[in-house]
């Protein structure tokens, strides 16, 4: 189942939001040049994230996306996990486990879904209750989406008509992604290439996360 801006001194603090106690967003940018310096943010856990500039400028559109549905939507959970049913019980567990210990709040499947309960009518509860939705591009997702009729293929269809989707790449690339999905590939996302499944999960939280200006 189902996945910067450049200037100086750049900096943002709007959406005071009752989610989580009256929290606001808020980011940081610090650097002299578009090539330097980068962007910093905190997870709800406390741990500090930072971002590049070519990493703010994918994740700055859902910080921003985040903290509105924080404002007007406080009680639904921070993301959507949409995964390939393969791997739920090892990368998408994986990755859920990180987004939770980042204190990101988490719709997964293989923990929402009672046992006995309406499969479908759970998931679309679950994608009605949260605001953001990630997509973790897998090769097992891959070859759901080309073999088509499977469930994430359903919840990735629902994700991307509401426009707020993360595809997070992790054992493919980009170019493998367009060849089999140009819609989800035209969103802009992260890769595990040159990083862990942790680091880009605390990058996701944080995104995810509408904390007080401190």
């Amino acid at each position: 189942m189902c996945r910067y801006r450049s200037g100086r001194g750049y900096s943002r603090s709007s959406y005071s939001s009752p989610y989580s106690g009256g929290y606001s967003y808020r980011t940081s940018y610090s650097g002299g040049s578009p090539g330097g310096g980068g962007v910093s943010r905190r997870t709800r856990s406390g741990r500090p994230v930072a971002y590049t500039p070519g990493e703010w400028r994918v994740v700055q559109p859902y910080a921003e996306k985040a903290a509105e549905q924080a404002q007007q939507h406080p009680d639904r959970r921070d993301l959507f996990l949409c995964h390939a049913w393969a791997d739920r019980e090892s990368s998408a567990r994986e990755l859920h486990g990180h987004l939770k210990t980042n204190g990101a709040t988490v719709w997964f499947s293989e923990d929402d879904i009672a046992l006995g309960s309406l499969q479908m009518r759970e998931i679309d509860k679950g994608l009605r209750n949260s605001r953001i939705g990630i997509v973790l591009v897998t090769p097992a997702l891959l070859t759901g989406i080309q073999n088509g009729g499977g469930i994430a293929e359903k919840e990735l269809a629902a994700l991307l008509s509401r426009g707020r989707v993360v595809p997070v790449l992790h054992g493919v690339t980009f170019e493998e992604l367009s060849d089999v999905s140009l819609m989800l590939a035209s969103h802009a996302g992260i890769s595990t290439k040159d990083s862990s499944l942790d680091a880009v999960a605390a990058k996701i939280a944080a995104a995810a996360a509408a904390l007080p200006v401190v």
